[in-house]
């Protein structure tokens, strides 16, 4: 894959700048280098790091550190960038001394089955425990558990976005929910450690995304559609399309995680998303119209459920707005067609620091038909 776009970092570098003086000859742990936030969190950092001359150093942890330089060759192994092979349960605790740690190693695409439920609450589980124990014990200040929306359980329909102080759940008599009650019991660890030994324990609730390194072979939506783009292939839709998605671009995904980080108050969560909400029939729309000709959208049969009520994964973002300043800065139409251009680009394209300067490839008249298109969506919503 190539490197993020110029843009993408310099937006990331300009919200957070103020932010990085404390990481100054700094060391972060960062666990699960190997997925989307870890991807977008070791780019961001290298870029902060260079750009302002921290002399900050990152390790990552990954299961297969080998593979994710295979697929991002530009991340150059080295003094600031150091990769410690392991699973999050189980990898050699060095005797290190850092300042901060990111814990993002929990996988989200793996599916959940009565095979999977129980290794899935271990790893969240255990993991965080581990990390938090070596956190501890290595110095560290101030550690970020990525944790998710998913804690909520399924959004009631009385409720247009789910705030952090709803307290619904996930249905615990069924396996299905096992990443969801793993993501509970992970934060009550956190919680815990926080009161325990004073250790500055920052949760952020991530919901849904879209952007570059969002994989697109997994059971997201919106990395589905993009991919369909770029194959030149019809977009099928399983179901009916009714339910109601927001979607945070990842440039800000990475500025939100590091804001909470370095400002967010301890023990205390953040939702991280958009509320800018559209049903997911509309987000196939919207994406087929970036194919010339725009692709075909086909819908599924509805469910019973359908008519009755609306599946919706909405966060309230007011906390996060009120007491750190986030914003999400980039529109859907925007969000859809830096991720293409991402993906598009040749491998070898943007070098980490290179400035350019971003021209759009779509048209005023699509993105003036799109804009009406997402408006429509937001009302039917």
């Amino acid at each position: 894959m190539p490197s993020l776009l110029i843009e993408d970092l310099d937006h990331v570098f300009e919200k957070t700048r103020p932010l990085w003086a404390e990481m100054q000859d700094g060391h972060l742990f960062l666990a699960g280098g190997s997925g989307f936030f870890g991807k977008w969190l070791i780019e961001t950092f290298l870029s902060a790091n260079r750009r302002l001359g921290l002399n900050a150093r990152v390790t990552v942890l990954a299961r297969n550190p080998d593979r994710l330089q295979a697929e991002l060759p530009h991340l150059v192994s080295g003094d600031e960038l150091t990769f410690l092979q392991g699973d999050v349960r189980s990898f050699p605790l060095e005797p290190e001394v850092y300042t901060h740690m990111i814990h993002a190693a929990s996988d989200a695409t793996m599916p959940v089955t009565p095979e999977t439920a129980d290794e899935l609450i271990d790893v969240i589980v255990n993991g965080t425990r581990r990390l938090l124990s070596y956190a501890s014990a290595t110095g560290v200040k101030k550690f970020l558990y990525c944790s998710s929306g998913a804690v909520y359980g399924p959004q009631q329909f009385t409720a247009p976005v789910m705030s952090e102080d709803s307290y619904f759940g996930p249905p615990s008599a069924s396996f299905g929910s096992a990443y969801a009650e793993g993501k509970r019991v992970a934060e009550s660890l956190c919680c815990a450690e926080a009161a325990r030994t004073g250790l500055e324990v920052k949760i952020a609730r991530p919901f849904a995304f879209i952007g570059p390194y969002l994989p697109l072979d997994a059971h997201f939506a919106a990395g589905n559609f993009i991919r369909d783009v770029l194959m030149g292939r019809p977009i099928n839709l399983t179901g009916d399309g009714t339910p109601v998605r927001s979607y945070l671009y990842a440039a800000d995904l990475a500025v939100w995680l590091w804001t909470i980080l370095f400002e967010g108050q301890s023990a205390r969560p953040y939702n991280v998303g958009s509320e800018h909400k559209m049903t997911v029939a509309d987000l196939a729309r919207l994406t087929a119209r970036f194919s010339k000709p725009p692709l075909k959208v086909t819908l599924g049969p509805s469910s019973p459920d359908s008519r009755f009520k609306t599946n919706r994964y909405v966060p309230a973002t007011e906390r996060a707005r009120r007491e750190l300043g986030l914003i999400d800065s980039f529109s859907l139409f925007d969000s859809i067609d830096r991720t293409l251009r991402f993906y598009r680009q040749p491998a070898e394209a943007t070098p980490l620091l290179e400035s350019s300067k971003w021209q759009t490839s779509t048209s005023a008249t699509l993105r003036s038909e799109m804009a009406d298109l997402a408006t429509s969506s937001l009302k039917s919503a």
